[in-house]
């Protein structure tokens, strides 16, 4: 058994401080959208910089839940 995929594909209960760590890369990020949605105009690259955003998020996130 792979115990780095064991870790991956499991719950992984907030600890303490986990939650303000995971709000503070929320907030941050939510600005940076909102600058990328006034000064870009709408278009497939518009969209692709929000979603690598969203994926940034859960990302970052992801690695404070794993380890």
């Amino acid at each position: 058994m792979n115990p780095q995929i064991e870790n991956n594909f499991m719950y992984h209960a907030p600890k303490e401080g986990q939650t303000e760590k995971y709000e503070a890369i929320r907030d941050k990020a939510k600005e940076l959208a909102h600058m990328i949605d006034e000064l870009c105009p709408n278009s497939r690259e518009k969209s692709v910089a929000m979603t690598n955003l969203e994926t940034a998020v859960m990302w970052a996130n992801a690695s404070i839940a794993r380890n």
